[in-house]
């Protein structure tokens, strides 16, 4: 019997998705609830279990093509039970098939309640990392490394728990590079963005083609219609203020110091971001959206940060639940798993929505400042600039601080000159001033 396997919906209420690598080849064995693929939505990179044992008989959708749910992407021709019941017979190698009726969940169809009937591959060649020629056990963002740096993951040798494979065992497995040096690991891609063209810099004339085409895809996509519709929906004015921050650099390196905070991720943009937390507690109005149907302001108790992420597949805003009840060690350690999952490529669809207000730190750029867009269905959006250091006057004289530009960019049908600038304005205030985290929280 020939099984259709379609695309299911892995978030909620997405139409398509994109076939990143195919784990399977026509005439491939696979077993129920093996991973056959990946695929990554508008919202995040998922890998795709069978719901079937048999063998690979045709693959519908090849990769780097979107596919719209529900559209058949692999079939497989099921065993008959004749076949099974051969292979239970001593001497054979199989079990008793589970009962098929399962009920569809998020992706897949879920775990059968009797044990699934798996047949053992014949042991290939066993390569150093997979024992008895099994598959390597990676997670999506490493088996998309390897397969950008052309490492096959069946000659790594697995350093992480339980035998799975790590970024740093696919770069060991890379040869050395020019010159006796290893490849350099690529920077974080938080919050460093992506570059839209396919080199460092342009070819010489003459020795390459004189454009690449890139498809718009994925997060690529889903951004720039959000960003779109942002853009021509809201009105949006945007207001700026340049602050010494220098007491603030100088709490960072206290904070460091700090026994509650060792481990933890502390930086500018966690200090900025307990700021506006602060503003938005004196100013809540600020915290709120348009709902455009029903003619109302909608606002909200509660504040979910965003945190604008440039990553390898795109921008991400994926946001701190919560994150006004959260103390600066709480605070820290979200906004460190924030950076984390989104710098692995794990970040769930559930981190991406809900957001209330969104920080995007544009400061790691070596910019000065900007005027960001709106994350759709938001209020506001806070730019943090560089921190240099600049001549500027303190106490009377000029001296040498440690100073930066905030931009606050907002939805005017909602937030007037005025509660803009109050927003603005304390967060400025409380960074110019620590102290006042305390006198104002």
């Amino acid at each position: 019997m020939v099984r259709e396997f379609t695309m299911p919906d892995v978030g909620e209420g997405l139409t398509e998705a994109e076939i990143l690598t195919w784990y399977v080849q026509p005439g491939d064995p696979v077993t129920d609830g093996q991973t056959v693929c990946e695929v990554e939505t508008a919202k995040a990179t998922v890998e795709l279990p069978i719901p079937y044992t048999g063998v690979v008989r045709e693959l519908l959708a090849a990769e780097r093509t979107t596919v719209e749910v529900g559209s058949v992407i692999i079939t497989i021709a099921e065993e008959t039970q004749e076949a099974q019941e051969e292979a239970a017979q001593p001497g054979g190698t199989g079990q008793e098939e589970a009962p098929p009726q399962r009920q569809p969940v998020l992706v897949g169809y879920g775990v059968s309640d009797a044990p699934a009937r798996r047949r053992p591959r014949t042991p290939a060649a066993s390569a150093p990392g997979t024992p008895g020629g099994t598959r390597p056990l990676a997670k999506p963002p490493v088996r998309k490394l390897a397969k950008d740096l052309g490492v096959d993951l069946r000659v790594v040798i697995p350093s992480g728990p339980h035998g799975t494979i790590t970024r740093d065992d696919v770069r060991a497995a890379l040869p050395p590079g020019p010159a006796g040096h290893d490849p350099a690991p690529p920077s974080p891609p938080v919050p460093a963005a992506p570059s839209a063209a396919p080199a460092d810099r342009l070819p010489d004339p003459g020795t390459a083609a004189r454009e690449t085409r890139l498809p718009v895809t994925g997060v690529r996509r889903a951004t720039a219609r959000a960003m779109v519709a942002s853009a021509f929906t809201a009105p949006h004015a945007t207001e700026f203020v340049t602050v010494d921050v220098t007491r603030t650099m100088k709490l960072l390196k206290r904070l460091k110091e700090d026994e509650e905070m060792a481990g933890l991720r502390v930086g500018p943009l966690l200090l900025v971001a307990k700021a506006l937390l602060v503003a938005i507690a004196r100013n809540p109005h600020i915290n709120a959206a348009w709902d455009e149907a029903a003619q109302q302001i909608v606002l909200k108790q509660y504040v979910n940060l965003g945190i604008a992420a440039a990553t390898p597949r795109g921008l991400l805003v994926p946001n701190i639940k919560d994150a006004h009840a959260k103390t600066l060690p709480e605070l820290a350690r979200a906004l460190d798993q924030l950076v984390r999952t989104a710098r692995e490529g794990t970040t769930a669809p559930a981190a991406l929505r809900g957001g209330t207000v969104t920080i995007t730190n544009i400061g790691v750029f070596g910019v000065d400042t900007g005027t960001p867009i709106l994350n759709p269905g938001e209020a506001a959006i806070l730019a943090v600039g560089a921190i240099k250091e600049r001549p500027w006057v303190h106490r009377g004289a000029v001296r040498p601080r440690q100073v930066t530009t905030l931009a606050l960019s907002f939805d005017h049908r909602l937030v007037d000159g005025e509660l803009g600038s109050k927003v603005l304005a304390d967060t400025a205030a409380i960074l110019e001033d620590p102290n006042r985290l305390i006198t104002w929280s």
